[in-house]
């Protein structure tokens, strides 16, 4: 997953020759039932997750049975592949209103408190960002502790991988806690909300139709995470002792 190459870091004018470290890039085919899905940049670790995760969270399968890997190929088996995002797909998914087309509601119980935002936030770094500065990280959260950790070059990579060990651990994402380094345009709000995560907490900023999504669809969105700060956009009853809007 890393790469070594020879650079030079400049420091005050003076460059020094070193050997950086550089986050590897790949390609895999994601097969759905035999059927190609997609094609997908991401790095070469979690693909088992990964490819599991992706079949939810892009609404094209409402479980998944088994998942294999073949050489850069990931294979996911479903008895369900008709799904959300094959609707989504029919009636567009730029324009008006139809980001928020056909998407489910969440439904969650669950409660947390801002020492529990903090203790998310100060979660999210991975080794592997910490060795390279060239990944995006997601963790997730269940009950007082962080139950997994996910890095790719790609953000929406990190929850897919997240979502996918949920699947295949049989873990209850309705409970759940995503936080996020990515920003949270609808595309990424949306696949916490088919994946049934109430509450998305991340490191940077949301977008208009992020906080549209969020909010039609009832999932806590929090952004600007960073210390003892944070900002709620949506659904801030999920947040103990803050208040609502």
């Amino acid at each position: 997953m890393i790469h070594t190459h020879r650079s030079i870091r400049v420091t005050g004018g003076s460059g020094t020759v070193t050997d950086d470290a550089v986050v590897i890039e790949d390609q895999f085919g994601l097969l759905l039932n035999g059927s190609p899905v997609a094609g997908m940049v991401a790095s070469r670790d979690q693909l088992r997750e990964l490819g599991a995760g992706y079949v939810i969270t892009e609404g094209l399968a409402a479980c998944v049975d088994k998942v294999e890997l073949d050489g850069d190929r990931i294979l996911v088996s479903s008895c369900t592949c008709c799904g959300i995002g094959e609707k989504e797909r029919e009636t567009g998914s730029s324009g008006g209103t139809s980001f928020l087309s056909n998407l489910p509601h969440v439904d969650s119980e669950i409660r947390i408190t801002p020492d529990d935002v903090v203790a998310i936030t100060q979660g999210i770094e991975t080794e592997l960002w910490r060795k390279t500065g060239g990944v995006h990280c997601s963790v997730l959260w269940q009950e007082g502790r962080l139950i997994a950790k996910s890095s790719d070059v790609g953000r929406h990579n990190t929850v897919d991988k997240l979502v996918g060990h949920a699947v295949l651990n049989n873990v209850d994402l309705s409970r759940c806690v995503i936080g996020c380094t990515g920003r949270q345009p609808a595309g990424m709000v949306r696949k916490c909300v088919r994946a049934g995560i109430p509450v998305i907490v991340s490191r940077a900023a949301s977008t208009d139709k992020g906080i549209a999504t969020a909010a039609a669809a009832g999932l806590t969105l929090i952004g600007f995470s960073r210390g003892d700060r944070f900002t709620i956009y949506t659904h801030p009853h999920r947040i103990l002792g803050i208040g609502t809007f």
